[in-house]
């Protein structure tokens, strides 16, 4: 058992997600597969090891301890890999590609250099429209890629990585907690249709039954920046502030340093999550694992 760690892999993945289908997502297999994998190490313990739930699984004592020593074993293995990469000493550009928030506003900076320090090897960042990242992850021209939506393709492994949080925000103050009947006080800089944070936007707008068409459009943007330059640029009018939607990752230094200010919608927040990806034959790339485990562990 010790000398298969994937069986082990997938019991901390699923225990990790609480979910046999997120961690068939999350490492790219078949459910039936995940579960196949659960049972050989049931049947090589003897012992249950997981519980399904209605609301998720269980560990059983026998999980509890297995975990523990699973836990142990994640550790020492990508200490290992770390180790292992210092001796094959292989100089390379690793290419990282990353939409335009993420490649923007989330891993720039220190996110990049302690990246390449694990990898000990150079990083170059390709910044591009999600759909733009896969395409290139699967005709093998990144490494890696960071994209705002989940883009399910037989050929690309997707793992769920960070929440991301969209935020209404302005050049001027306006209330932290916005009603429906606030919006309609705005003048928007919206994105244009099509685009995921527009889909979020009209998701969360239609339960709150607000329409973004009977808003006071100011103007259509394709990307984060271009949302940001906009409204920095429009003029302060506290009586009709200019506003938008971005990450809240996008404006976290502005609205620290008080020039831009942020606002959530009252009883709602528009969420979603940041995946990484990479394509199936780099499953077993050293660089692509260290990388990976790198930026879930945190240091992004």
């Amino acid at each position: 058992m010790l000398k298969d760690f994937v069986k082990l892999e997938t019991f901390l993945t699923v225990v990790r997600e609480r979910s046999f289908s997120k961690a068939s997502a999350r490492l790219g297999i078949s459910q039936p597969a995940v579960t196949q994998q659960i049972k050989f190490v049931e049947n090589y313990l003897d012992s249950k090891i997981i519980e399904r739930k209605k609301n998720g699984i269980r560990l059983t004592a026998s999980g509890e301890e297995l975990y523990k020593v699973a836990v142990k074993l994640e550790k020492c293995i990508h200490s290992a890999e770390g180790e292992m990469l210092n001796i094959i000493d292989k100089k390379i550009t690793f290419r990282l590609g990353a939409s335009f928030t993420i490649g923007s506003y989330v891993v720039p900076g220190d996110c990049l250099n302690t990246m390449s320090e694990a990898i000990h090897n150079d990083i170059k960042l390709h910044v591009g429209l999600s759909s733009e990242i896969v395409d290139k992850l699967k005709n093998k021209n990144l490494d890696l890629g960071l994209v705002e939506s989940q883009i399910i393709d037989e050929n690309l492994i997707s793992r769920e990585w960070k929440e991301d949080e969209l935020v209404v925000f302005s050049n001027v103050p306006i209330p932290k907690v916005l009603r429906p009947e606030d919006l309609y006080g705005f003048r928007w800089v919206c994105r244009e249709e099509g685009s995921h944070t527009r889909q979020i936007m009209a998701d969360v707008f239609s339960e709150l039954g607000v329409q973004c068409s009977s808003f006071d459009m100011l103007s259509e943007v394709s990307d984060t920046t271009a949302a940001l330059q906009t409204v920095k640029r429009s003029s302060k009018d506290t009586d009709r502030p200019v506003v938008s939607v971005v990450s809240k990752y996008a404006i976290a230094d502005k609205v620290q340093e008080g020039s831009l200010f942020e606002a959530r919608l009252q009883g709602y927040k528009m969420l979603r999550h940041f995946y990484i990806m990479y394509h199936k034959d780099n499953k077993h790339n050293a660089y692509v694992n260290n990388t990976v485990d790198h930026i879930l562990s945190g240091h992004c």
